[in-house]
């Protein structure tokens, strides 16, 4: 072969792979769907992909902070892991933000997450026995009170710095004049106390009024950064009640270490001890308490999710 036909086959090759490189890159991405909503028969907006194959595979949901959305990028980490595992993924948006009665844990949010369940199934085929829920922020709370509300849909449940009593938090929030009192006013119609079906909101809000549900029925992976409450927005006391609600009663944390942690930002002497888990990188646990299916870590961070621990935790996770 001549030189110049040399030159032009090797050209024709970084072309073709090129082609393919940026064809297979597009095949990864996200892209937007309306699904319908069983809250009210409604077209509801999410994000989503699936790997091209017969072959069941896992399916993740993704839920958006407090302030965001469906389109919003910040568990970025925990897509690319999925979908380079093959696995199909969903972003619903279950009503945006939650500053509005729609929102926050509304009937139709809860609604909205299951009916982004029912699409993934039907438009793709997935593997039931690993459907994983994984959120952090506002996305932590809905993750908490999913797994409460529909615990046998769930392979594993992953909550990171999430709000487990919306009326504790309000207070705390009022506290610390941070502007989620308001918005969480807005949601449930006031503040605790307004009326009976102002509190009933906050009630059937929180998922500490539903956790017991998840007791030894669905894996909880509960999390917290110990500065959270002080650099950031939600203290670890949410956390730490969290799992004390699907806890046995020998392996609840006393009100006082709770208090403890929530208010120096620190273990105390009584509860340190070496954890070695690499996933959480930098973010090393500094706590670990675990009983029956669920776990709750107090990592070295603050108001944040550590994608590769929440993924390395949730590919572990199988449905009897």
């Amino acid at each position: 072969m001549k030189p110049f036909r040399i030159l032009l086959v090797a050209a024709a090759a970084l072309v073709t792979t090129s082609h393919i490189a940026n064809a297979q890159e597009e095949d990864m991405k996200l892209r937007e769907i309306r699904y319908l909503s069983s809250a009210d028969d409604t077209k509801q907006p999410a994000r989503f992909w699936a790997p091209e194959t017969g072959k069941p595979v896992p399916l993740l949901v993704v839920l958006h902070t407090w302030s965001g959305g469906y389109r919003q990028d910040y568990h970025t980490g925990c897509v690319d892991h999925a979908m380079k595992k093959g696995w199909a993924v969903i972003l619903p948006d279950f009503r945006g933000p939650n500053s509005r009665p729609e929102a926050c844990g509304s009937e139709l949010a809860v609604k909205d997450i299951l009916s982004a369940v029912k699409y993934a199934k039907e438009v793709a085929t997935i593997d039931e026995s690993r459907i994983y829920l994984v959120g952090a922020s506002g996305g932590g709370h809905a993750a908490l009170l999913m797994a409460g509300r529909a615990p046998k849909t769930w392979a594993g449940v992953s909550a990171w710095v999430g709000i487990s009593d919306l009326k504790a938090w309000h207070a705390e929030c009022t506290a610390r004049k941070l502007g989620y009192a308001g918005q969480i006013e807005r949601c449930c119609g006031g503040p605790p106390g307004t009326s009976a079906g102002v509190d009933e909101e906050y009630r059937r809000r929180s998922p500490l009024t539903w956790l017991r549900n998840a007791k030894d029925v669905v894996p909880l992976d509960i999390n917290a950064g110990i500065t959270d409450g002080h650099t950031g927005s939600v203290p670890i006391s949410q956390s730490l009640r969290a799992f004390n609600a699907v806890a046995e009663v020998k392996d609840r944390i006393s009100d006082a270490d709770i208090q403890y942690m929530t208010e120096k930002a620190e273990i105390p002497p009584n509860l340190k001890e070496k954890i070695a888990d690499a996933s959480y990188g930098g973010n090393v646990p500094l706590f670990r308490r675990t009983s029956g299916k669920a776990r709750v870590t107090i990592f070295r961070g603050g108001h944040q999710i550590v994608h590769k621990a929440a993924m390395t935790w949730l590919e572990k996770q199988k449905k009897d």
